[in-house]
């Protein structure tokens, strides 16, 4: 009788080993080049002091930020394509459907900026919004560095409860809340001398976005 061979199927994992190897040396790389920054940087959760320091908008395009802005893109894209395999709608070694993720999130996270450039231009808001975005950027990338080694240890480990990711997106939304309660504290008397056009900006461009993106995941995955 002859036995019928099947092809064994391997999952290709050696492009997220790369990527994630990639990203843990801009981060060290990013670490050893802005030493005390990256030390005030890693305990913003604890301490408004680097939002403080680092509060000049000359900062939001500097090699520290765009170093850690590209780790943010990566980290993200990876916890989406987790998240998706935890709860069965994709394989977390579709390399393309990460592509496509880090994409979306790339053309997102500009083109809401520019949006925000154009309506802060036209409320006559211009400088207050760019010391916003350059709050929400830090939290933002600092939610980013922190996932990171968690999407490492999941993306290596099969069968992950639901519970986990839905915890870490818990946390996010705890850190990104507080964030907008230090940014209101910090801008408070700038806020409050333009309160209508900053009440217009938090509906238009905060909260109606992630409605949309929202409403039409779940949509499409109805």
């Amino acid at each position: 009788m002859i036995e019928q061979l099947h092809p064994r199927i391997l999952e290709n994992k050696d492009w997220a080993t790369l990527l994630f190897v990639l990203t843990f040396a801009v981060v060290a790389m990013t670490k050893s080049a802005y030493e005390t920054r990256f030390s005030e940087f890693s305990k913003l959760i604890f301490s408004d002091k680097y939002a403080k320091i680092y509060r000049d908008n000359s900062h939001m395009k500097n090699s520290f930020t765009v170093g850690l802005f590209f780790v943010q893109v990566v980290s993200f894209a990876f916890f989406i394509l987790l998240t998706m395999n935890i709860f069965g709608y994709a394989s977390k070694t579709d390399w393309l459907l990460f592509i496509r993720i880090a994409t979306f999130l790339l053309y997102f996270i500009l083109g809401k900026y520019l949006i925000e450039k154009i309506v802060a231009a036209s409320f006559n808001i211009d400088d207050f919004v760019e010391l916003f975005n350059l709050q929400k950027v830090t939290y933002r990338t600092y939610i980013g560095v922190l996932i990171l080694p968690i999407n490492a240890v999941l993306f290596y480990y099969n069968n992950i409860p639901q519970l986990i990711p839905l915890a870490i997106i818990g946390i996010s939304l705890c850190i990104s809340v507080y964030s907008y309660f230090i940014s209101i504290k910090t801008y408070q008397n700038v806020i409050i001398g333009k309160l209508f056009y900053f009440i217009l900006y938090l509906c238009a461009l905060e909260i109606a976005p992630y409605y949309f993106l929202y409403y039409w995941i779940t949509k499409g995955s109805a």
